[in-house]
């Protein structure tokens, strides 16, 4: 039997997602294999959002974790993770939230990201009012350019701003470099050290005027392998736990496991040569161009259209197929597919024995 496929597959509605969690500890094992140790990792928590996979990271040493709600960083804390950083700067009532989640578990230690000086003096302001301490991450946009503040002076002036803040523990900076994708390895790292200089360089500076710069968290899942030979960073990989079909096809050197599969089923053949399988947006994510998926037992399927409830194929063997068959396949992109799901079927030794929860799925747990 192939490791993907369920026997009990009869007991199960589709569209649905699985989980494989020995696959998911293989995950865990490369990455730390990568990065060299627990102690030099931040997973990010928002591709899976559950307590099973972090509790798994937590048995192998990793307790600092990274995350993009604070229902996610409810979640790392209702399972006692110890560092928790929100990586985003929080606005409007999300400041509020984040102070009371922080007061709510003292034992714990909290940090948020900023980019500007009004979210500063709005965090001091609030956070001095509940007596509760914060860590801060200066933002830095590197060339992502969706978040954060250039490398520059304006960097130097924030991160002492942060540090005159009674109530405000500047921790040091959060780097995302999403978007040096290049395949090469060798050449992964040559463009992520370039991007990353002038980051250190800020650091290198502050710390020569007496400012304790902590760590700088850089690298997700693509640019962390290229960024393992550094000793003085955190890295923050976040789709390796589950891993998915676009990035495995363009990073070669990362051999981490499809851990999350689709199972769904042909529900209808409207024509010769068209099958019609009911995996619809929403049930996989749409956003990426087709191939949106992967498809694991049969090779002779192209993907022309999908929407809500339908995902349409064309086959030059449709008669091999009937209505009710099973496919198994790998999201192109498992992050926004996952949030698709309240529970994802456990599948251990070919058998589904249960579920895991995707807790964090909605923006709010409780705060």
């Amino acid at each position: 039997m192939n490791w993907f496929s369920v026997s009990n597959s009869n007991e199960i509605s589709t569209p649905s997602l699985l989980v494989y969690p020995e696959r998911v500890q293989a995950n865990i094992e490369e990455m730390l294999k990568i990065s060299g140790g627990p102690e030099r990792l931040r997973p990010h928590v928002k591709t899976y959002k559950m307590a099973e996979v972090i509790q798994l990271q937590q048995a192998v040493g990793i307790q600092k974790f990274k995350c993009a709600t604070i229902a996610e960083a409810e979640l790392l804390a209702q399972v006692g993770a110890k560092d928790i950083l929100l990586a985003m700067q929080p606005v409007g009532p999300n400041i509020g939230r984040f102070i009371q989640l922080a007061k709510h578990f003292p034992s714990l230690q909290f940090s948020c990201l900023i980019d500007n000086e009004a979210i500063l003096q709005e965090l001091d302001i609030q956070t001095k009012k509940e007596h509760t301490p914060l860590g801060i991450f200066i933002d830095i946009n590197n060339g992502m350019n969706r978040s954060g503040i250039a490398p520059s002076k304006a960097v130097i002036a924030l991160y002492k701003s942060i540090s005159d803040a009674s109530m405000l523990h500047a921790r040091g900076f959060h780097v995302y470099d999403g978007h040096l994708r290049i395949p090469s390895i060798e050449e992964r790292k040559k463009a992520c050290a370039v991007a990353l200089q002038p980051v250190l360089d800020i650091r290198d500076q502050l710390e020569s005027e007496g400012y304790a710069v902590e760590t700088v968290v850089v690298g997700g899942s693509p640019t962390f392998p290229a960024h393992a030979g550094r000793k003085d960073i955190e890295l923050s990989p976040g789709t390796v736990l589950l891993w998915d079909h676009g990035y495995g096809a363009k990073f070669p050197d990362m051999k981490f496991n499809a851990a999350a599969v689709l199972m769904t089923r042909i529900i209808s053949k409207p024509a010769p040569g068209v099958l019609c399988l009911d995996l619809g947006h929403k049930s996989l994510a749409s956003e990426m161009p087709f191939p949106r998926v992967h498809f694991l037992n049969t090779d002779d399927f192209e993907q022309v259209s999908q929407s809500e409830e339908h995902f349409v194929i064309k086959t030059p063997n449709s008669e091999n197929y009937k209505v009710g068959d099973v496919f198994y396949a790998v999201p192109g992109h498992i992050c926004p597919t996952v949030a698709k799901y309240r529970k994802l079927k456990v599948v251990e030794d070919g058998i589904a024995i249960g579920t895991w929860e995707v807790k964090a799925r909605d923006h709010k747990i409780t705060v």
